[in-house]
């Protein structure tokens, strides 16, 4: 992307998808996640994110981790989009 070009939409899925994948593995080591799934759309400059997780809840809590990983996406997707 050169400067003061706008992403595609397929850059945005993807810059969304790796920072909440990014969040989930720096909380927990792969062998503590049994399943996860990130659903990224971007439609119409509407971002549509939902994170699940499935993981050992032994140490910190994987609702507060797919919500905390829901945030660093819709955060690096407004880096990028800035």
């Amino acid at each position: 992307m050169t400067t003061g070009e706008r992403p595609d939409d397929q850059e945005v899925v993807q810059t969304a998808a790796e920072a909440a994948e990014d969040v989930i593995f720096a909380r927990y080591s792969r062998s503590d996640v049994r399943d996860f799934d990130v659903t990224v759309s971007f439609e119409d400059d509407q971002l549509e994110l939902d994170v699940y997780l499935d993981a050992d809840d032994s140490q910190q809590d994987p609702e507060v981790v797919a919500d905390d990983a829901v945030l660093a996406a819709r955060n690096a997707v407004d880096e990028l989009l800035a």
